[in-house]
């Protein structure tokens, strides 16, 4: 119990330094002065990936709890850290902007794919996993829950890649622009070492 504290406490914290360097890091900023509209990409990709980034953190946790594998454990806590921190930045500027953190439209609309079919049961988008597979992950232990966090999160790592790099496309904003080419080089960083580590056990990404 002390240990899960731990990490909630360290999650916490480094979502509030986020927080405290949100007005910094806008005010700083050398691209686009003007607020984002709230059907900007700039909001587009702020909603959704915090909505993203919040499903990776809950993973790492669920894993955490279902493996004592220490290089597993490692990797679901930097991920952990990682993700919170960025969720909060994201959510930071939204309240900066004075726009809100929903929307009415579909997941994915400010990449124009609106209309794309979402596979339901909690994937709402790209790399998701559905509520099944949470279910599914959090019945599993050891071996198998360390294999199926690695392949759930590769999945989940090539879809917020896709989705930051549309905000590298179509943000204005330069600083938000920066941290979504910070996510695609991260994540393909880690989708290289799930990669070894799921063959160190036998395994491969899900096709």
């Amino acid at each position: 119990m002390r240990q899960h504290l731990g990490w909630v406490a360290g999650t916490a914290a480094a979502v509030l330094v986020a927080a405290g360097a949100i007005t910094y890091a806008v005010a700083g900023d050398g691209g686009s002065s003007t607020t984002p509209g709230a059907d900007s990409a700039d909001a587009g990709f702020a909603r959704d990936m915090a909505v993203h980034h919040q499903q990776a953190v809950e993973m790492s946790y669920v894993v955490r709890d279902r493996t004592d594998d220490e290089e597993v454990r490692r990797l679901a806590y930097d991920i952990a850290q990682t993700q919170a921190n960025q969720r909060g930045m994201l959510l930071g500027w939204l309240d900066l902007w004075a726009l809100p953190k929903v929307s009415s439209d579909a997941p994915m609309t400010w990449m124009g794919m609106g209309d794309m079919p979402s596979a339901g049961d909690g994937s709402l988008m790209p790399g998701m996993a559905t509520d099944a597979e949470m279910k599914k992950l959090a019945g599993l232990d050891g071996r198998k829950a360390e294999v199926f966090f690695l392949q759930l999160m590769t999945d989940h790592h090539k879809g917020g890649i896709h989705m930051a790099e549309g905000c590298v496309d179509k943000c204005a904003v330069g600083v938000e622009k920066r941290l979504a080419q910070d996510m695609v080089n991260g994540q393909r960083s880690e989708i290289e070492l799930m990669k070894d580590m799921l063959a160190e056990r036998g395994a491969k990404p899900r096709p």
